[in-house]
Formats: C-alpha cells, structure tokens, sequence
C-alpha cells in the first residue's frame, strides 16, 4: 500500500522531534467565509494537518459544542457541497492537510465517486467517517485506492483484540484512537486504561496514533500527546472560534516531544 500524504506529514513532524497537532472546526460555524480565515489562522499557527466537520442533523458521534456549532453552521446555508465549493476557491492558500470529516449520509446524497474526485481535485488529503463500519467501507475505500486521499479509522477502547487488529491494518494516514467511551467534548478525566490502549495501538500499527475525544486543555494536550504520536483537540477549538478567543488555539499546541 502506498504511504499517503497525511501519513507522511504527520511522520515529517514527528522526525522534528515533536508531536501531531490536529484541530477540528466546523465549516460553516460563522458562515461559509470563516472556513478560510480558520484554516488560514490554524496554518500560521503550526498545526499538522485540520480536520473539517460536515454540518449534519444527526450526529451521533458528537457532543454540545460540535452539535450547536453544526447547527450554527447549517443556519448559515452550510452543507457539503458548497464546503468543498469554498474551499476550492483557496486550495492555492493551503499547505497543510485537510481532512473532511462528514457522516456517511450526506456523501451518499452527494454521489461516492463525484464526492472523490472534488476532494482529489481540491487537494482533501483524509476522510474521517464515523459510522461507516470497516464492513462497509469498501464503498469508499476501492474509490480512494489510486487516490492520495486517506481513509481515516476509528478505534474504540472498547473494541475487541482481534477487531483493533483488523481495522489497524485497514488503516491509512493514523489510525484515530478515540479516549473515551462516549460522544465528543470536554472531560475532566480519562480512563486508567487509556495508556495501555495507546501503546498497545502503536505496537500494532505500522502507521501514526493520534489521540481524539474530550481532550481541551494544555495540560490534556501534553498529557495524552506524551502517551500517542498527536492528538486531535475539537470542541475546545470550535468554542474558541465561536467566542473570538483565538488566543487560547495557540495555548493548546503541543510542547511534548517524541520520547517523552
């Protein structure tokens, strides 16, 4: 399997000697203009590649802040097609990767094969689906196999051995290992097992664990970076943006670095 762009920005920044740092923003939140000025800002800022959420009406994955924001977003006449629209208009502006997280719902409307070939055209480097079982994601997957568009997995804490295996195997770009038992947003703790989780995850996985859910300060950040090759940091980040409060972005990159 040929190694993709996203796998290889997130080992170019780990050679550096520090750690990933994904962002996740709703397009939309703040309507259609804000996806560029977020992407722009969060770029200047050093981050390694930005997740952008699809607005959706359910979903499940999410908390109350992704929730309100992808409501906001929708408000404001956000949906996928004139997402990508927007973003194409500045592809030419982007240097870091972008991954387009959406349900599966919305890019079934949107046509699967249409659907890739505007985010190959665009320049989306990874697609996170968060309910499209590794069973089904051969309706995807065999359109991605000549693309350089990863598709992202998620692995729960609560995933059975031999199903971790399996979907770290299928796995490209970074295998997304989720924190917490539960829906997106703010924790104040994290389970005892959740180290053991991320180092059995980098034992298997030939390809980069980035930690996700629930992780929204400094401290988080260094903690569960210290423990995986990233993380990814969402609800903490859309509230910032939706309050003006990009200070507190810069706060949350990482100081860890590989071997701590």
């Amino acid at each position: 399997m040929t190694t993709k762009s996203l796998q290889l920005a997130i080992e170019d920044k780990l050679k550096t000697g520090q750690k990933a740092f994904v962002p996740y923003i709703m397009a939309g939140d703040g309507g259609l203009k804000a996806i560029r000025k977020q992407i722009l800002f969060l770029q200047q800022a050093g981050v390694t590649a930005i997740e952008l959420g699809i607005p959706f009406t359910d979903p499940v994955a999410d908390g109350p802040v992704i929730q309100d924001a992808g409501i906001r977003a929708l408000t404001e006449g956000a949906n996928l097609k004139v997402i990508l629209d927007e973003i194409a208009a500045f592809k030419n502006e982007v240097q870091v990767p972008l991954i387009i997280m959406s349900y599966l719902n919305p890019i079934l409307a949107y046509g699967i094969e249409k659907f890739v070939e505007t985010c190959e055209k665009i320049g989306i480097s990874g697609l996170i689906i968060p309910d499209l079982p590794l069973e089904e994601a051969e309706i995807i997957q065999s359109k991605l196999v000549n693309s350089s568009i990863a598709l992202v997995q998620l692995i729960s804490l609560t995933s059975p051995k031999d199903r971790i295996e399996r979907i770290a195997k299928a796995a490209e770009g970074f295998i997304y290992a989720v924190t917490v038992n539960g829906i997106t947003g703010v924790r104040n703790d994290f389970g005892q097992s959740l180290e053991d989780h991320l180092q059995n995850l980098k034992e298997i996985s030939d390809i980069p664990v980035l930690a996700g859910f629930g992780i929204s300060t400094p401290e988080q950040v260094e903690e569960i970076g210290a423990m995986a090759d990233g993380v990814i940091v969402g609800s903490a980040i859309v509230k910032a943006f939706h309050e003006g409060n990009e200070a507190s972005i810069k706060e949350l990159l990482p100081k860890v670095t590989v071997g701590e």
